[in-house]
């Protein structure tokens, strides 16, 4: 059996004439007149009014979709989203100062949170340039010390993370 390709038009017994508009390894997509967009087994029975005979990527929309997230995340500044641990959820932070005559300051603990994970990427799009600069290679380990060392100073924060995986990492011992 020879693969339809994208733009081939077909009649199909229960949803009449459609046009096939992404084709998987398991299922052409179709967009029919009557019917809107379905999915139909590759050996359905239908007629084929006309067949595209182009190659058929079967990559599925999944698969792009999370190539594409992964692209986004690796060379652009938006995050992944990141929880904080249920424990924090709707808690604050006090800060008092030593001087007995000043006023304390409070922060709900998701705003402080949101600031710290903002830091984390920020850092995480610092190192990605550096490692894609014309920086030479050398110049590139000094400052990626220096992004490794401003990690370590963050470990304190790890204790608000929901999950282990999003803390930071400083320096590892050898």
């Amino acid at each position: 059996m020879k693969l339809l390709g994208i733009s081939s038009r077909i009649n199909h017994p229960e949803h009449g004439k459609g046009v096939i508009t992404n084709v998987t390894s398991k299922h052409y997509w179709v967009t029919f007149i009557d019917s809107g967009l379905e999915t139909i087994e590759l050996d359905s029975d239908f007629e084929v009014i006309e067949a595209a005979e182009d190659d058929v990527d079967t990559v599925s929309f999944y698969d792009v979709e999370k190539s594409l997230r992964d692209i986004l995340k690796k060379w652009s500044d938006a995050s992944e989203v990141v929880s904080i641990a249920d424990k924090w959820k709707g808690g604050k932070l006090i800060m008092v100062p030593g001087d007995e005559n000043l006023k304390a300051s409070e922060l709900p603990i998701d705003k402080f949170f949101h600031k710290i994970t903002m830091v984390r990427d920020r850092l995480r799009v610092m190192e990605q340039k550096i490692n894609s600069s014309n920086l030479d290679e050398q110049e590139k380990i000094d400052l990626q010390q220096y992004i490794t060392r401003s990690y370590g100073s963050l470990t304190s924060f790890n204790v608000l993370f929901k999950l282990k995986s999003q803390q930071f990492v400083g320096q590892r011992s050898k």
